[in-house]
């Protein structure tokens, strides 16, 4: 298995979106997700965007107000994943265009449901756009 989390946090370190592929309690999340918020938020833009944490790789992208974060094995691509934050991105801007925090906050649901399309059980399973959006564009036009 790859990928084990997906974070998505503010600029201020609140979570807005939490997708883990491994179970936690909920204690050892938030214990999980402040250490690695804390350790990601202090870095400078001129440093890498890849920190080990336990046994962790983290890769991180910020976009505009919001922290990417998504954790892996150790023996995990970083450019690979650099890139499927990137998609995520270009995905949730085609259907929210131009995705912000706001997005985030009232359509949770759907930005679950559009990473859910992207990765199952920790594994990338799809990256076109148009597939991931697809079922929800079909969802919206049925209700």
């Amino acid at each position: 298995m790859g990928i084990r989390f997906v974070l998505m946090v503010n600029k201020q370190g609140q979570t807005r979106l939490a997708q883990y592929y491994e179970y936690l309690t909920l204690e050892e999340r938030r214990a999980l997700e402040g250490e690695i918020v804390r350790k990601c938020l202090a870095r400078t833009e001129q440093q890498c965007s890849f920190v080990e944490h336990r046994n962790y790789k983290i890769i991180y992208r910020r976009y505009a107000s919001l922290f990417f974060l998504v954790g892996v094995d150790n023996d995990e691509n970083e450019l690979a994943i650099l890139e499927f934050i990137h998609l995520l991105v270009e995905t949730m801007d085609k259907h929210f265009g131009n995705v912000c925090e706001l997005d985030i906050m009232f359509h949770l649901e759907k930005a679950h449901f559009i990473l859910e399309e992207m990765v199952m059980n920790g594994c990338i399973i799809e990256t076109s756009k148009s597939n991931i959006l697809t079922p929800i564009q079909l969802m919206e036009k049925a209700s």
